[in-house]
């Protein structure tokens, strides 16, 4: 099927509101640790076991962006976005019948490997188009639409609060909430698939450089640089360092201060992972903006190693300071979200557009690994912690310790990264024939 292109007039500035309907649905991953406790409860799970829907989900992103990069590539940003609407809202539906028959490898089904999918094909749906219609400023234009996967927690994790609220947090209210976020969502997502356009030429602004200009690396070839790697290597460090406090963001704060004068209610810890949600959409947006001005590596430098610090802060200091505890937490998911908005610009700059989707798609295998990585290293650690009889702050110690590390690992890396050689670049003519190709044809 053809994507649909914009006709003469169309502003690009309504591409990123269709790509927002979608992020900012499949965004609701981030506000999975609102049901984490309810299901524990209901269903008697340890904290380990009640992420793997959460940890499914993220690896079947990043395996359906991989093995899908090339057919969003082919089939266009309206194919892309309605797979992604009908897996994602039937991952729900799915696990609302697993939670009212309380039957937890539906929910896992369901949400992590069928809601997955519509995760991954969803996350990388917009991002070349974005990035053809905005050559002059592909930073802010990817981290326009990406800033919504980051803000749906936002609206999420209150919105679930509420229902789990009204419905109960037994397994027919859990069921009940699954419904309902499915049939929503589905009808949210359809205004991304009926707005979304290609443009029509290469130069969709008047002055703006080609979309195709500088030198192009096709996805088959960018895998075998080892600036694809270094890449692959900073994103999983720096997703694993943030999606360890995301996935147990509303149990770790409550934990960390449980012992304290000042405990944390299960409302304000649903209001943390709020908060954290709109520091992860703010960075999206703020930190991919700021590449465009001072270049994608040292913004990287910026994620890395200042998100060291921040972990440090935390391991040392946080429980004896609330307040510190939720800056330098909203620092690293700000960190954590600009290095997702940052990577599709980084990948144009070394490989260029010709292919840029599909090895987008690829490299989010990085965050399939990072999100088995980070929900494990910190729940398996602190399940482990609580069995040896620690409590509070003490559980998560060595966790934070290991996120330095990694980051550490990742800020290596992403000093490696060097101009694509030009064995790799795609010879001028050919790429002109593959492009005329792929360019639909206009009525």
């Amino acid at each position: 099927m053809s994507p649909p292109v914009a006709p003469a007039g169309w502003s690009r500035w309504l591409v990123p509101p269709a790509a927002l309907s979608v992020h900012l649905s499949i965004g609701q991953a981030y506000a999975w640790s609102v049901f984490k406790p309810p299901l524990e409860s209901a269903l008697g799970l340890s904290g380990t076991q009640s992420a793997l829907p959460f940890q499914l989900g993220i690896v079947m992103l990043g395996l359906s962006a991989a093995f899908g990069g090339t057919l969003v590539e082919r089939n266009g940003p309206r194919w892309a976005m309605t797979v992604a609407l009908v897996c994602f809202s039937s991952g729900f539906l799915i696990s609302a019948l697993g939670a009212a028959t309380e039957q937890y490898w539906l929910i896992v089904l369901g949400y992590g490997f069928v809601g997955g999918i519509g995760l991954g094909i969803g996350y990388i749906s917009p991002v070349s188009t974005l990035i053809k219609w905005f050559p002059d400023r592909p930073g802010m234009a990817t981290g326009i639409a990406i800033m919504g996967f980051g803000g749906g927690a936002l609206i999420a994790s209150p919105w679930s609060t509420q229902m789990l609220e009204s419905f109960g947090t037994d397994s027919s209210g859990i069921a009940q909430a699954f419904l309902v976020h499915g049939l929503v969502y589905a009808v949210f997502m359809s205004l991304g698939v009926l707005l979304v356009r290609v443009p029509r030429t290469e130069r969709p602004v008047e002055g703006a450089p080609s979309a195709f200009q500088g030198p192009q690396v096709s996805a088959r070839d960018a895998v075998r640089t080892p600036q694809f790697w270094c890449l692959w290597v900073v994103l999983c460090m720096n997703v694993t360092a943030g999606i360890g406090i995301l996935e147990k963001a509303a149990p770790m704060i409550t934990d960390f201060f449980a012992d304290t004068s000042t405990p944390v209610s299960v409302s304000a810890a649903a209001g943390f992972v709020a908060l954290l949600s709109a520091a992860n959409m703010a960075g999206r947006i703020g930190w991919s903006s700021t590449s465009d001005l001072i270049g994608r590596k040292n913004i990287y430098r910026v994620y890395l190693g200042v998100g060291a610090l921040m972990y440090a802060l935390i391991a040392w200091f946080g429980d004896s300071s609330k307040p510190l505890f939720i800056v330098c937490a909203l620092v690293i998911l700000s960190f954590y979200g600009g290095g997702f908005a940052t990577i599709p610009a980084y990948l144009k700059d070394l490989f260029g557009t010709y292919q840029v989707g599909a090895i987008h798609g690829r490299l989010l295998t990085a965050w399939s690994t990072a999100g088995v990585l980070g929900p494990l290293i910190v729940n398996w650690i602190a399940d482990h912690q609580k069995e040896a009889g620690e409590h509070g702050s003490s559980l998560y110690g060595l966790s934070f310790l290991i996120m330095i590390g990694l980051l550490v690992i990742g800020f290596v890396a992403n000093e490696l990264v060097r101009p694509v050689h030009a064995r790799h670049h795609i010879p001028a003519p050919r790429e002109a024939a593959d492009v005329q190709r792929q360019q639909p044809e206009s009525a």
